[in-house]
């Protein structure tokens, strides 16, 4: 099977000379079509900042992206962000706190791909398991879990390949993360997009991620099915991280 996301020797470093943080160094894997991906390590460890190289939130000072074969540029074009699209750990944030959620969705489906009819946000809307009514509200006066289902929404109305989600349940109680996950899985069965998934919780990865890719200072240490980094894990970084985060 071909692969739709492939990045190769990719690096990415902060500062200057002596002072350099080398934040992603050497990093290289595939993804293929309707595949679940998990990127985990502590902090700092360099997922989010992989994750923002991809989706061309940040340039690699050396390496190469590929999405469906044809080499990504400095900049991601209208095509290549229909294709790739991205869920921020903070929901809210990324909306217009000025304009109401239904607006917020179709202006940026309008920007890449023509717009929605208002039957079409509807069921956009019912689709991640909201009431269409929602979209005359604000962010500010919908929970953390209701405004994470409408990013969502916002990223799929474009019908992407690739979904990425950056943390996307880290600020959310427990109920909150539960449905997420649901939603996301119902998702990829209905769409079969593939999703890069970044994240601090192995539990949560491992509900989720067909494989799981272990990152420690800005390499990749190990990497594997869900079960085999979970179950037999071969560095003794990702069993501290089993240890220390599944409490195990």
């Amino acid at each position: 099977m071909d692969n739709l996301l492939l990045v190769q020797d990719v690096s990415k470093s902060f500062g200057r000379e002596k002072e350099r943080f080398h934040a992603v160094s050497h990093v290289s894997f595939q993804l293929a079509p309707g595949e679940s991906l998990g990127i985990v390590g502590e902090s700092g460890s360099g997922k989010s900042t992989l994750l923002k190289l991809i989706a061309g939130l940040s340039t690699a000072d050396s390496g190469d992206i590929f999405l469906n074969g044809r080499k990504l540029g400095r900049q991601r074009t209208r095509p290549e962000l229909q294709q790739m699209q991205m869920v921020f750990q903070n929901a809210a944030g990324s909306f217009n706190p000025r304009m109401k959620l239904g607006l917020s969705v179709a202006e940026s489906a309008r920007n890449l791909c023509g717009g929605l009819t208002a039957d079409q946000l509807e069921q956009l809307i019912r689709s991640v398991g909201m009431e269409p009514e929602i979209a005359e509200r604000y962010p500010s006066g919908i929970s953390g879990g209701q405004c994470q289902r409408l990013a969502i929404a916002r990223a799929i109305a474009v019908q992407p390949k690739l979904l990425l989600c950056d943390e996307i349940t880290s600020a959310l109680d427990v109920s909150a993360q539960a449905q997420i996950l649901r939603l996301l899985r119902q998702l990829r069965q209905q769409t079969h997009m593939a999703m890069l998934f970044v994240s601090h919780d192995l539990s949560v990865v491992r509900s989720i991620c067909d494989r799981i890719i272990v990152m420690q200072g800005g390499r990749i240490v190990e990497q594997g099915t869900a079960e085999q980094i979970i179950e037999a894990p071969r560095e003794a970084y990702t069993r501290l991280l089993i240890s220390s985060i599944m409490h195990i």
